[in-house]
């Protein structure tokens, strides 16, 4: 049963991996980490709090897929960070390709429950 977004597989997995973000651009050469590192720290981020966000609303159904919809947004862009960081030296390949395939599965999971969320699960 669905209390909370923080019961939602996806608000669980969008925090983690920006926790993960975050961590990694700490390790960003220092003028970066206030460029690309701080972008990439503000999309990790914004992923879980639009999740919550919508969720909290408490409002239509189609309301909330759109906070949804704006969650993959911010999913999509960070691959690209992420295939920046790659590009640029500051993630190895092996860091790079688990992220976004974190990425990846976040976007499909959030996908499957727009395709399936009813009002009455709220």
């Amino acid at each position: 049963m669905i209390k909370s977004y923080k019961d939602l597989e996806i608000y669980q997995k969008a925090y983690k991996l920006g926790l993960k973000a975050h961590t990694i651009t700490l390790k960003y050469p220092e003028y970066e980490r206030y460029e690309l590192g701080s972008q990439i720290r503000r999309a990790a981020l914004s992923i879980p709090l639009t999740i919550a966000e919508g969720y909290g609303k408490k409002g239509s159904e189609a309301e909330f897929k759109r906070f949804l919809n704006m969650a993959l947004g911010s999913s999509n862009e960070m691959e690209v960070l992420l295939d920046m960081s790659k590009d640029m030296g500051y993630v190895d390949e092996g860091t790079h390709k688990e992220l976004v395939e974190e990425y990846i599965v976040l976007r499909k999971q959030i996908y499957t429950l727009m395709s399936k969320w009813k009002k009455s699960d709220i």
